[in-house]
């Protein structure tokens, strides 16, 4: 196991004291320590490609190599300004990324993450990026020649770290609970209220466990769930998609982390979406599943951004007695909705996971 002052001390030996990236499961202890100690320093990305795009801005402003992390998941994210910006034969801008490896094949992983994982190896080669397996100090010497090369070349280098790698220490992300509605509840009313046949689209991360489990608990089987595992930030789009070619109703729940990374999808289903899709933001403010790092979406003055966005309708629950008053308006109306939930962190412990997808595809379609 690597200690993560190893990993800090040869970013800052090399004048890489600028950090930027989007929260990660396998990275936590990264965050933890960027949280505490480099708040100065630390800007949490809303997508990969902007974490790219603002540590270009950064080495272009002080000719200092910035560092860069996120889930190898989010590489695919990052690929255009890697290649179309950063890349040497175009502007040739030096950066350091730090890659947490879900899938990798030594490590036993969901579905959507082997897949990722088996081919990160091929993506960094194919892009030219040269990148070291950190398991070990001696790897952290090799990465550090690694970003020496890249500093006097004005390439980009990268390192894989695999689950369990880091290891955990004191520092504590404050996993704030800025609202106070339990989900649970929450979850169990929208299911109770829900037509029947009506599809549900559940963002990746808690929000689609925490249904999955739910469903489950209270025996609730009036409608039929989409689970998106992976795709973060593409849940609104998935959900525009299904709500133009089928009269269903369509509830698309999101999380305000995913709401962000690709805030310009909701703007397309503002625009083209039907009436009998209804969106559910559950907004706590955090990235949940990954650590608790903060979004900063409690600031957005939701009501005024959906109507401008094309949104008829704007709901927003706080409280239980919001929820009795709003769930059903919100359902049952005639019309382009919106609904923000303002609710606490997850309350639910070992969450169970999605296994047979082509299942659950195969029953939602039906």
């Amino acid at each position: 196991m690597i200690k993560i002052n190893s990993l800090i001390k040869v970013l800052k030996n090399n004048n890489s004291t600028f950090f930027t990236g989007v929260p990660d499961s396998v990275l936590k202890e990264l965050s933890k320590f960027l949280q505490n100690k480099s708040k100065n320093n630390h800007i949490i990305a809303t997508n990969e490609g902007s974490a790219i795009s603002i540590a270009i801005g950064h080495y272009l402003s002080t000719k200092k190599i910035p560092s860069v992390y996120m889930q190898n998941s989010g590489l695919s994210n990052a690929l255009n300004p890697l290649i179309s910006i950063a890349h040497p034969k175009v502007y040739s801008i030096p950066l350091i990324l730090i890659i947490g490896w879900r899938g990798s094949p030594k490590i036993k992983d969901e579905p959507q993450h082997e897949v990722k994982g088996k081919i990160t190896e091929k993506i960094l080669k194919l892009l030219n990026i040269k990148y070291t397996i950190v398991r070990s100090i001696k790897d952290l010497k090799k990465f550090d020649k690694q970003i020496k090369f890249a500093k006097k070349n004005k390439t980009i280098v990268a390192c894989l770290i695999e689950r369990g790698t880091l290891e955990k220490n004191k520092g504590k992300i404050s996993k704030k609970d800025y609202f106070n509605l339990d989900k649970e509840i929450f979850f169990k009313s929208l299911l109770e209220s829900l037509p029947s046949n009506s599809k549900i689209i559940s963002s990746t991360g808690y929000n689609s466990r925490e249904l999955m489990y739910l469903r489950e608990k209270y025996k609730i089987e009036n409608s039929k769930d989409f689970y998106m595992v992976g795709g973060m930030g593409h849940t609104s789009s998935v959900a525009t998609g299904y709500s133009l070619s089928n009269k269903k109703k369509t509830i698309c729940i999101d999380g305000d982390g995913s709401f962000l990374m690709h805030l310009g999808s909701i703007k397309t289903m503002g625009t083209f979406a039907n009436k009998n899709l209804k969106y559910i933001l559950l907004n706590n403010n955090t990235h949940d599943s990954v650590g608790g790092q903060n979004t900063y979406t409690k600031n957005i003055n939701l009501e005024k951004l959906s109507k401008s966005l094309g949104f008829k309708k704007f709901f927003c629950i706080k409280n239980k007695i919001d929820l009795n008053k709003n769930i059903k308006k919100f359902i049952n109306g005639n019309s382009l909705s919106f609904l923000e939930v303002r609710v606490a962190n997850s309350k639910i412990s070992k969450l169970p996971r999605p296994k047979d997808l082509i299942k659950i595809k195969n029953q939602f379609m039906k």
